[in-house]
């Protein structure tokens, strides 16, 4: 093939350039990276003659130092986008900073500086460090979520969702940080601390504003079988956190007295069974139903203590059940029991109707419970070949069976049951038929101020009223000084606050002071990488109708839930309002997984960095105090446990190709990385290989063509090197277009080179010289997503004009793809017994055992002691028995 032919114009003609004689990143990567950027060479547009590819990495938050994490990520993307565009797809691959939120706001405090200042200063710095690392973006569609020209188009479409019911305000109960001064999500609750600044989380009543991704509860659930990209741990999290369960409503009325609760459950078949009812400590009928009674002080007690606990699924299953009796009885429907009521940790009003009816023979929980206050089992469900006796029962029985117990529904098969009693409810006015699931509404309050503007304005005379399009976007004022402990200084901030009504003029009334939730910008941003600079709306719908959906969406699993639920739903709303024509943003997604290091830490010193650290024969020592160090055990890089690698030492040490190399060689991409120096060192030595072959060839092989014939016009060594070469182009190709192994991908590589090395320079053999052109061309080629400034010099030195990032990838001859072969003589105590053909490449281990397992000459061998198995390269296999 004609390696030199290009996919696209190039921007600028080059000199041939003279290769140094020894590899030197600090030279090389500034030059390349100049030249990408003075020739615009991974500028984008739309167009429609070629098939688009969108490649996107999670946007990071600008923290101000990237750390080894993104590198990964950002490295896997770049070789992705650098193939496809070399595979001549049109790619876009952009870049921009999640730039609002808690995280931004709470460093700039630590660091006494304003959230503003702080994040623009990071974003140029972490700019300029990805820059360093030589990743393709295309940097004029760059966006900070924090400009007031990305926000403005979602308040405008806040205020779209506001018209349709899709956004509403309610007053609910809510994890409330009191450092942070703001609502947490219940994944952002960690052992019932704040995720971020580890302090005592409560549940807190506050009006809040709320998106109704419920009402896509079902799409959403649907569609989550129908994203065959996905890894399916990640679909499973998704499916169980929306949660559908199919059940019954069944209404418990309050005894001598006119309140009635409603209770949803799985088990309507146990319904007879149930002895008691729990209720949540925040439903509201917690404290309605205990005033005046004996237990209201308990209860509100209980409810105060339960409000400083992590509400948390998997917090709950860890507590000790506990419950406070409310002084009040309901009445079961069906078996006409009277039930006491109690409030309970483990009910959720967050499931359900935040009621539970309580069936303790049949539900582990609800079983601990009743043992523990002496409340009643009664059995309802049995096995089909034995009885139960609930007075001796050990545990909850939660198996199929008949039921017993249960009034007109005895001796029926439970399952039977379950439709028949959904059918007397029904009939009864009792209850219905239901469904239930665990997703709840998505509160977008945060009390913070560095985050997008709710475009709502409070009136006194009209309520709650809207701001008008005409007046978007509103600004979060960049210069608000910041208050002592974190609050926010918009309610204070009068320039801000206060404004006239749009509807009756009211000079007094009130913006809303609560911020977005910083998950709603990255909900929509991959839209807006479209056309960043459309400034007549969210997007050109033309620029999204043709770049959208992403086609490969990379980043870590932990957002998993959240972040890519948002997202789905978040696109669901702009379909449904007609500006989208997909459903689902992300076609394909991979989740890389994390960068791991051992811990080491001093008893005086506590954790120690890896530059605080000297090593002296295998032993680990403090720099700070020369007492031995304890090394740990391997975990997730992070800065707590300061086992974590600054990119900028390894820049600078290494450059950004070995740096790049070792983080796509050490592991495959969903794989956890586990830090190694020796793995980094191992990358920089076989670039120095690679870059010493080419300076030693380059005078025998820049002025010659590169072979591109038939391997059978070939002999010996030089044919094994042109079969190999096409052999690694098929293996590298289909590690990255097929499975993302970069590490096998570099592992063939390396082949190649060892093959390449094997062959002896300086013969003046013409047709030697053509094929290691060939050879080296390719190994050029393969390399340049992986190392592109060290290919670019390569392709460069070889004679070329055009980048190497402009040139066809490498196809390979399925000629070339056949392996040659042997035939093996088998001899038994010197006597030919057989023979057999084999691949050349074929391992000396799997020729002696195919000797051993062939059926003739099995029949001189059987039964006999083997001795010894002897094996003559290429030629035969003696066995001696």
């Amino acid at each position: 093939m004609n390696f030199g032919e290009v996919l696209f114009n190039e921007p600028a003609i080059r000199q041939v350039a003279v290769m140094d004689a020894k590899y030197d990143p600090k030279k090389i990567e500034p030059k390349w990276q100049a030249y990408w950027e003075s020739n615009k060479l991974f500028k984008v547009r739309e167009d429609l003659t070629k098939e688009k590819y969108y490649l996107l990495e999670m946007f990071p938050y600008p923290s101000g130092n990237i750390h080894i994490g993104h590198v990964r990520n950002y490295t896997i993307g770049d070789v992705v986008a650098r193939y496809k565009r070399m595979r001549g797809f049109n790619v876009l691959h952009p870049m921009g900073w999640d730039a609002f939120g808690m995280p931004a706001e709470n460093a700039a405090i630590a660091n006494n500086t304003h959230p503003a200042k702080w994040t623009y200063a990071n974003i140029d710095a972490m700019r300029s460090q990805l820059k360093q690392l030589g990743f393709s973006y295309d940097w004029e569609r760059e966006i900070a979520t924090c400009k007031p020209e990305y926000y403005r188009w979602e308040q405008w479409l806040f205020l779209k969702m506001y018209e349709k019911e899709m956004a509403y305000r309610k007053e609910s109960f809510v994890n409330w940080c009191e450092a942070c001064q703001t609502v947490l999500a219940n994944e952002q609750v960690e052992a019932g601390l704040c995720w971020r600044c580890g302090q005592q989380v409560r549940q807190q009543k506050l009006w809040q504003w709320f998106f109704r991704i419920t009402d896509y509860s079902d799409d959403l659930l649907a569609y989550s079988d129908n994203l065959p990209g996905w890894p399916e741990k990640v679909t499973t999290m998704q499916k169980n956190w929306i949660g559908k369960s199919f059940g019954a409503e069944i209404r418990f009325a309050v005894e001598k007295r006119d309140e009635v609760i409603p209770v949803f459950t799985t088990r309507h078949d146990t319904v007879f069974g149930a002895t008691f009812m729990c209720l949540a400590p925040e439903h509201p009928l917690t404290i309605q139903l205990s005033r005046g009674t004996s237990q209201e002080a308990a209860i509100a007690e209980f409810v105060e203590r339960m409000s400083m606990q992590d509400r948390s699924d998997k917090a709950l299953e860890e507590y000790e059940k506990e419950g406070v009796f409310l002084g009040v009885h309901c009445i079961n429907p069906l078996s006409g029991r009277r039930m006491p009521i109690y409030t309970a940790n483990f009910a959720l009003m967050g499931y359900g109707t935040g009621a539970v009816m309580a069936v303790p023979a049949h539900d582990q929980r609800d079983f601990d419970f009743a043992k523990k206050y002496g409340l009643d089992i009664i059995v309802v469900v049995k096995p089909a070949d034995e009885d139960l006796n609930a007075e001796i029962l050990s545990e909850a029985y939660v198996g199929q069976g008949i039921m017993v117990n249960s009034g007109e529904f005895n001796s029926m098969d439970n399952k039977k049951a379950m439709e028949c009693i959904a059918d007397f409810l029904e009939a009864n006015n009792l209850g219905k038929r239901a469904i239930s699931f665990r997703l709840r509404d998505w509160g977008i309050s945060r009390q913070r101020y560095w985050g997008a503007p709710i475009p709502i304005i409070h009136c006194d005379n009209c309520g709650v009223v809207p701001v008008p399009e005409k007046d978007l976007p509103v600004v979060l004022p960049e210069d608000a000084e910041m208050l002592e402990g974190g609050n926010s200084p918009l309610p204070q901030l009068d320039s801000f606050l206060k404004t006239d009504c749009p509807k009756c003029g009211n000079p007094g009334a009130r913006r809303e002071t609560d911020t977005m939730d910083t998950f709603v910008e990255s909900s929509w941003y991959f839209d807006r990488y479209c056309s960043p600079h459309f400034h007549t709306g969210m997007f050109d719908s033309a620029a999204v109708d043709y770049w959208m959906p992403v086609d490969q969406y990379i980043g870590g699993v932990e957002h998993a839930i959240l972040h890519l639920l948002y997202s789905r739903y978040y696109t669901r709303v702009l379909n449904d309002l007609g500006l989208v024509k997909f459903k689902e943003p992300f076609t394909r997604l991979l989740t890389q997984g994390m960068v791991c290091k051992e811990t080491v830490s001093c008893a005086r010193h506590d954790y120690l960095l890896p530059e605080e650290v000297k090593v002296v024969d295998g032993d680990y020592f403090c720099k700070h105090c020369d007492n031995p160090a304890t090394l740990g055990r391997v975990e997730k890089m992070s800065k707590s446990k300061k086992n974590v690698i600054d990119p900028n030492i390894l820049l600078e040490k290494y450059g950004a190709d070995t740096t790049r190399f070792f983080c796509l060689f050490a592991a495959p991409p969903e794989r956890d990385l586990e830090w190694s120096e020796q793995g980094v060192e191992g990358g920089h030595r076989f670039l120095n290989r690679v870059w010493r072959l080419a300076t030693e060839r380059m005078d025998q092989i820049k002025d010659v063509s590169a072979f591109d014939g038939s391997p059978a016009t070939l002999e010996g060594a030089i044919r094994e090197l042109y079969k190999k070469t096409h052999q690694t182009i098929m293996k590298v190709t289909r590690d990255i277009e097929e499975r993302y192994h970069f590490n096998t991908a570099i592992s063939a590589i390396m082949e190649l080179f060892n093959t390449m090395s094997g062959i002896e320079g300086a013969n003046n053999n013409a047709e030697q010289d053509r094929v290691m052109r060939f050879a080296m061309e390719s190994l050029t080629l393969l390399l340049a997503p992986i190392v592109p400034h060290f290919a670019e010099e390569l392709w460069e030195t070889l004679g070329n004009t055009s980048s190497v990032l402009l040139s066809k990838w490498p196809s390979f001859l399925e000629e070339a793809l056949e392996k040659d072969e042997l035939v093996i003589v088998v001899q038994v105590n010197g006597k030919l017994r057989g023979k057999f053909s084999v691949a050349t490449d074929a391992a000396e281990e799997t020729i002696k055992q195919m000797a051993l397992d062939d059926e003739r000459v099995k029949k001189f061998t059987n039964a006999k002691e083997i001795k010894k198995v002897i094996y003559v390269k290429g030629k035969l296999v003696n066995i001696v028995v």
